[in-house]
């Protein structure tokens, strides 16, 4: 078996996590500024609909102090290149929040720079698309209410009568 190239893991990592990215990024916008999305594959979490990973939006305002705690760390390497923060910087203050998404992926000990453009759901769909589905499966009380709840501990032996 062949090794996958960084870029083809990369975009089937991107187009498998559109929706939670997409609303991840206009959700951080929303809450007052453009910033990055940063998301590790280091700590993945189990859960009933498969893994989840730690994602995060960082402003601009915070994201120097960011980039510059979380590249001093040892193991992370991003790019051989020195001015790599004020690249970021750069593109977060160029981009389109409407339409693009600055993402700062770390696998391992590896940090990749993203900019995400041309997207086939851009971020303002995304978080309309996530938003619609929590709405469609909230439950209101009256539902949570009539519910019934079968507790059966197996924890005590129970014995089999025949």
């Amino acid at each position: 078996m062949t090794a996958q190239p960084q870029a083809d893991w990369q975009d089937s990592f991107v187009a498998t996590n559109l929706l939670p990215l997409g609303y991840n990024a206009w959700s951080g916008f929303l809450a007052g500024e453009p910033g990055a999305v940063v998301c590790s594959l280091n700590s993945p979490q189990l859960g009933i609909t498969g893994e989840n990973f730690p994602v995060h939006y960082v402003p601009r305002s915070r994201l120097a102090p960011f980039l510059n705690a979380w590249l001093a760390i040892p193991d992370t390497v991003i790019l051989t290149h020195h001015h790599i923060t004020s690249h970021i910087l750069q593109a977060v203050d160029g981009y389109n929040p409407e339409k693009d998404v600055i993402l700062l992926l770390e696998s391992g000990d590896r940090a990749s720079f993203l900019y995400l453009r041309n997207l086939p759901i851009a971020p303002p769909r995304a978080y309309e698309i996530v938003c619609k589905g929590w709405e469609e499966f909230h439950l209101d009380s009256t539902t949570i209410a009539d519910m019934q709840l079968l507790q059966v501990d197996l924890t005590t032996p129970h014995r089999r009568t025949g």
